[in-house]
Order: C-alpha cells, then sequence, then structure tokens
C-alpha cells in the first residue's frame, strides 16, 4: 500500500473538478494516481449494482475490486461511445452475474410468498405524525428489505432507475437490455414493493445501500495493491 501514499485521498478525489473522460486520458497517458478519483467518484454506484446483485456482503467487495482491476487493465478499450460510468457499470453487472453463475447461490423468492406483509403495515406512518422524519430511516431500512425480495432482474432495474437516477435509455445500455424491458422490469418490481410503502419512502430511496467512507477507503487500497504490480511490469 506504500503507492498509496503519493495518490489523492478521500473527499477531495470524489471532487475532482475534471471530467471522468478527461481524467482516462490522464491515466492513459501515466498518471495512475488518478484513478482513484474515478474508485471514489463512482464507488457508490458499483456498490448498489453489485449489491442488487450478488446481495451477499461478504463477496460484493470482490465484485467491485474486479470491476476496477478489470476496468484499469483495460481502459485503452473504453472508446468514449458511452459516458465512462456507464462502462464501468456494464463491467460490474458482468462481474456480479458471472459471481452468481459461478457461486451458484442466487437466492430465489417464491413471487407468491406474502411473508412480512403485516410487519410493513405496521410501519407505515401516517403524514401527520409528528415522529414521521426520525421513521425515514426506519423505511430507508424497510426498502431495502423489500428489495432484497425482488429477483436479482427486477432488483437491478429498481436500483439502477430508482436509486441512482439512471434513465431508462442508460439503464439498457448498462444492462444490454431494451429499453422496454427496462420498463417492464421496473414496473414489475413496484408492484411487488407493495405501492404503499414505496409511496411514503420519498427521499430516503437515495439513502439506501449507503457507502461509507472507510468503505471506500478499503477498496481503494485494495485496487491499488492489485494494479502497481500490473504498472511495474510495464
Amino acid at each position: 500500500m506504500t503507492s498509496l501514499a503519493r495518490h489523492l485521498v478521500g473527499e477531495s478525489a470524489r471532487i475532482h473538478p475534471l471530467p471522468d473522460e478527461e481524467i482516462v486520458k490522464r491515466v492513459l497517458a501515466g498518471d495512475t494516481a488518478l484513478f482513484e478519483v474515478l474508485m471514489r467518484r463512482h464507488n457508490r454506484r458499483i456498490y448498489r449494482v453489485a449489491r442488487a446483485i450478488v446481495k451477499d456482503e461478504s463477496e460484493i467487495e470482490d465484485v467491485m475490486q474486479q470491476t476496477y482491476v478489470a476496468a484499469y487493465t483495460h481502459l485503452e478499450q473504453f472508446a468514449g461511445a458511452a459516458r465512462f460510468v456507464t462502462w464501468l457499470t456494464k463491467i460490474a453487472v458482468n462481474e456480479a452475474l458471472a459471481r452468481v453463475r459461478q457461486s451458484a447461490r442466487l437466492v430465489r423468492i417464491d413471487p407468491n410468498d406474502e411473508h412480512g406483509e403485516e410487519g410493513m403495515r405496521e410501519l407505515a406512518t401516517e403524514e401527520s405524525n409528528p415522529e414521521r422524519q426520525a421513521a425515514c430511516r426506519e423505511l430507508g431500512k424497510l426498502l431495502e428489505l423489500s428489495i432484497d425480495t425482488l429477483s436479482h432482474e427486477h432488483r437491478t432495474v429498481f436500483v439502477l432507475r430508482e436509486v441512482e437516477g439512471l434513465s431508462t435509455a442508460e439503464t439498457a445500455e448498462c444492462l444490454g437490455i431494451s429499453e422496454e424491458l427496462v420498463k417492464v422490469r421496473l414496473h414489475r418490481a413496484k408492484s411487488r414493493l407493495r405501492e404503499h410503502v414505496f409511496a411514503r419512502v420519498g427521499k430516503a430511496a437515495t439513502e439506501a445501500f449507503e457507502f461509507h467512507a472507510s468503505r471506500c477507503d478499503r477498496v481503494v487500497a485494495a485496487v491499488f495493491e492489485r494494479i502497481d504490480p500490473l504498472d511495474a511490469g510495464v
């Protein structure tokens, strides 16, 4: 991790003024330390995408690290036809799906299973309740639990569209499916999340699956440990 000392750190890396595409050019030109900017800038999205598919916390960081190593190794293949974050998200999706196929541990949920419906009904609060603000985070956690009951196809579409705020076209490009299929999966996901819960979540959706700074640091450090030997061999 010695090389990490010369890299940008923390929030300053995330808010670096250069756009992704310019940073990519500089990394390819030899300023490899700037790759940290890309990781810190997009760590939360990559975490959410990986979690939507893999769902196993013990494997998510492995998927994230492999995503960045693959992106770094094949950075010259980024042609700029799409946004860098879209290209990176595609890699994350493929890495996560490969992990699911390899481990064969995808959790399948019975679509007719109504377990937990009473609990969600009890947690729903009225708009006039003075404790509604305090309950917002609990509703966010409730949303996470509800999302986890979806199949990974519906879960990934919901996370990209509603949590990350991607457009239908961007989501379709990231997942390699049609825009119409994105719309169908999103509609089914919302239906299964029960509209009365989803309607009360509001802004808490942006807080779901938060990616904390300590985890960001750990992923960044681990990736640089893996790519530094690649640079040394050039």
